[in-house]
């Protein structure tokens, strides 16, 4: 069983930094997806920032440029570095794996095609909450 856990959640200042990071349990695929959402209030959960298994990313807009996602692939750690964080930014955010995913006739990369859509993705963790104050 995946077992997905985050941490370094926080409250910051506008145009602050955080880096959340998310260790995984049980995941072994050889194909796969690890990716960011985010709950702000008032909105439905929405994709920051996928990882797939090939090294490939892939952004939301709203992330592009301030937010980098990253892995360490000897600590089983995903791992999203946001910078220039914005009191719209708050929310609670969630670390999410595919399990074993596996894409056909086609050259474009799992992150680009499924690294934002919601329910491609299996395993979640618990959330952390992040705070920013204008």
């Amino acid at each position: 069983q995946v077992q997905l856990e985050e941490s370094g959640g926080g409250s910051v200042q506008a145009g602050g930094s955080l880096r959340l990071s998310c260790v995984a349990s049980g995941h072994s695929y050889w194909s796969y997806i690890m990716g960011w959402f985010r709950q702000v209030p008032g909105k439905e959960r929405e994709g920051v920032a996928a990882l797939d298994s090939a090294g490939q990313t892939t952004y939301a807009e709203f992330a592009k440029g301030r937010f980098t996602v990253s892995k360490d692939n000897t600590k089983n750690a995903l791992y999203l570095q946001m910078d220039s964080l914005e009191p719209e930014d708050t929310g609670v955010y969630y670390c999410a794996s595919t399990g074993l995913v596996v894409l056909h006739n086609t050259a474009r990369s799992l992150a680009s095609v499924l690294g934002l859509k919601l329910d491609t993705y299996k395993f979640w963790g618990q959330g952390t909450q992040v705070t920013v104050s204008s």
